[in-house]
């Protein structure tokens, strides 16, 4: 799993929700045997980590207790471990990710970022497996009430980088963390798209970093019909891949998608023309800088990907209040 927190090609990881209520793919896979071959799907489509999860985290969503949780995502990672599938475990709770790591989960995947339960890190630093620190501000119920910055790349860096020494302060190591922008998390589209714009701010953090669009409201709101009514998730692919190309582009170690094997196409033709990256402006900044503070990156090393400044096409400018955006 160090590997593949080094990988240099994009690591796309596959969505597997294994709960009746997801925003995208609720109940479709509540089902042992339509889970476990789904997530053998993925793996087959291009999936380097299928990420199954056991609650949703959509905006307003209620939270389940860990039994329940835990009930159903063991036997997912179970049979898909035992399949030589490689899991991670979307979870915000300690114990439901102790419990999916023993069963053969490989990375935690924590949209808290450790914040939800302050035991995740001593899980994650004694498995010593990879742990995805998500940019969070509170659970789904009330999220959309904290959607409120000063300028949300400069905010979501600065509060990743929090999340990232108190991580190194527990013990856990430094090539095992990944960030994530948390896009949809206490986030509107225009945040959504500011963050996605600017992306290589986010990079120069030094940790590889995971990025996840994967048919969320904003990109229905973007592809509205002639009446304003949002494009239904199914009709999100075309821009889901969009999205993730630009991520990648802009210096993400990796992807999260519902569509596995559309992503790993236009991945496959990015790298056959040489891998471009998205110019810097010409004139101009609307960067942060380097960030002050402890060094981080792994083992001390370059920070991943591109380097600061605001890719050309920016969207609007983010820094109001509002409703998130969809998760989960």
């Amino acid at each position: 799993m160090t590997d593949l927190v080094r990988a240099q090609a994009p690591v796309v990881m596959g969505v597997l929700n294994v709960t009746p209520d997801s925003f995208s793919d609720g109940g479709l896979y509540s089902d042992l045997d339509a889970a476990v071959a789904h997530g053998v799907r993925l793996r087959a489509e291009g999936a380097r980590l299928v990420d199954v999860g056991g609650e949703s985290t959509r905006p307003g969503a209620d939270r389940v207790d860990a039994d329940t949780e835990t009930a159903r995502v063991l036997p997912v990672v179970r049979e898909l471990a035992a399949a030589g599938v490689a899991v991670s475990i979307d979870t915000t709770r300690a114990s439901v990710a102790e419990a999916a790591l023993a069963a053969g989960a490989a990375v935690v995947n924590d949209v808290s970022g450790g914040l939800a339960d302050p035991d995740m890190a001593r899980v994650v630093r004694d498995a010593g497996c990879p742990w995805v620190l998500m940019h969070w501000r509170g659970h789904s119920r009330g999220m959309g009430d904290l959607a409120s910055y000063t300028d949300v790349v400069a905010d979501v860096r600065a509060e990743l980088g929090r999340r990232i020494d108190e991580a190194l302060a527990a013990g856990v190591a430094a090539d095992r963390i990944v960030v994530d922008p948390g896009l949809g998390f206490a986030k509107t589209a225009a945040h959504n798209w500011e963050l996605s714009a600017r992306l290589p701010e986010l990079v120069e953090l030094g940790f590889p970093l995971l990025f996840g669009a994967s048919r969320k409201s904003y990109l229905g709101r973007l592809l509205a019909g002639p009446d304003g009514a949002p494009r239904p998730t199914a009709g999100r692919e075309a821009a889901t891949v969009a999205t993730s190309l630009l991520a990648v582009a802009a210096g993400a170690w990796g992807v999260r998608v519902h569509d596995v094997r559309a992503t790993a196409d236009a991945l496959a033709v990015w790298a056959a023309t040489g891998r471009p990256r998205l110019a810097a402006p010409t004139t101009g900044t609307a960067g942060t800088g380097p960030r002050t503070g402890p060094a981080h990156g792994p083992a001390g090393g370059p920070a991943h990907g591109a380097g600061g400044g605001r890719p050309a096409g920016a969207g609007e400018t983010a820094g109001h209040a509002g409703r998130g955006e969809g998760a989960r």
